[in-house]
Order: C-alpha cells, then structure tokens, then sequence
C-alpha cells in the first residue's frame, strides 16, 4: 500500500533542495566564512517508534573555548549571524536531507533528545507513533514559548488528528511565521528548560511536600522493627 504522506514528504523535499539550491549553497560558504568547520551540526535525537537518529542542521555557533578546554556558555557562542539562521529557521534546511532519509517527515513532532524518555508519561509517549517533523502542530501555536505539558499534549493531539490535508495547513502557518519571525527564540534555553531537569525538579518538589504534610514523629525510627512493637 502506498503512503501518500511519505510520496508527498519526499516529493516535497526533493523539490525544495532543488529550488533552494542557491541559498543552499551560499549558506554552506558563509557557515565555512564565519562559524568554521564543519558546517553541518550532528546531533542524536529521537525517532519513529522511539529509534535514534542523527539530525542535521546549519551549525550557528562557534567553537570557543576558555584556557582549560572546556566549551564556553551556549549565548557566549551564538553569533549574531547564528542567531539569524535561527530566527529564519534557515538552520533547518538541511533536515530535508533527513527527510529524504526517511528519519523525518515534513510535519509531525519535532525530534527531542534521547535523555528525555524516561519523563514521558504513556500518553506522550504517543507521540513517537509518527515521524518527527520538521514543523509540526506545536511549532505553529507557540514553538519555544509553549510549556512543555501544553507543547507534548498538542504533539499527540497531531499524532490522533493527522491528515495530509492538516500537514497542508500547518506547513503554510510555518511559511506565514517564518517570514514574520515569530514564536522562536534564537536562545531557547532562556525560555525553554530542559524537559528532564524541569520535572525532575517536579518531582523533588511533590516528595518535599510529601514528607512536609507526613512528618516522622521524632521517635519513630526510619527502619521499623521487622519484629513488631519493641520488647
């Protein structure tokens, strides 16, 4: 059976590398210019049925470091014209090669990182069920700005209400964005916390009012006797 939102995906892809070729191009020698190599980012994020895969992107950092090493702060390395790749999402570009791969579709999810699996609940979890996008339902009702509990549950919404005539739909909302720059953060760390440390924190903070609301009484022993009351 054919899958016409894989047909249209790569259809699509192939046809936008072939009509962006020009600006392809110049992106790859101003990355060179004024970032260094290499010009593509590489990063492991998660897939379809929750397999791995490798991402690709402009890179729009540099690679400084201090004296011991160490890589500096993300917004000390973001430079401005990084910062523009951003806003314009031309950083994304080469995620059609994703596409084309079969890692990714247009629209769908977007990829997260692997670290974030354990914090899922079930339903999340849904959203694994299709292939990450490029943009999705999320990215066009807030992108960064969105808390995470609102931003995964519009994920799975897509994942039940999919349809190629919705991808149409969200992938003219992300051109409309796009070019009005809105919904993204050039520096999502300062918007967005990671998912992980955030319900990490969560969860710190429900067992410190757990044990606030039970306290032990001063007496009561944190082992209890394995042999009932004492002797």
């Amino acid at each position: 059976m054919v899958d016409a939102k894989r047909v249209f995906d790569v259809t699509a892809a192939v046809a936008g590398i072939v009509m962006l070729s020009p600006a392809l191009i110049l992106l790859v020698f101003l990355c060179r210019w004024l970032l260094g190599s290499p010009v593509f980012f590489r990063q492991t994020r998660v897939g379809m049925n929750e397999q791995p895969f490798t991402v690709l992107k402009f890179r729009t950092m540099l690679d400084a470091r201090d004296a011991a090493g160490n890589l500096l702060p993300d917004g000390e390395r973001l430079t401005r014209f990084g910062t523009l790749l951003r806003t314009t999402s031309l950083d994304e570009l080469p995620e059609l090669l994703n596409v084309i791969r079969g890692d990714m579709s247009l629209v769908g999810p977007r990829p997260l990182y692997a670290r974030y699996l354990p914090y899922y609940n079930d339903r999340e979890r849904m959203r694994h069920a299709v292939r990450p996008g490029l943009t999705g339902w999320a990215q066009i009702h807030g992108r960064n700005f969105l808390p995470w509990n609102e931003r995964l549950a519009l994920d799975v919404w897509y994942v039940e209400n999919r349809s190629l005539w919705l991808d149409l739909k969200i992938i003219l909302r992300t051109l409309c964005l796009v070019f009005q720059r809105q919904g993204v953060a050039p520096n999502s760390y300062l918007v967005e916390p990671d998912l992980d440390q955030e319900r990490a924190a969560v969860k710190l903070e429900g067992q410190w009012k757990l044990a606030e609301a039970h306290p032990r009484r001063s007496n009561e022993s944190e082992f209890p006797n394995p042999h009932g009351a004492a002797e």
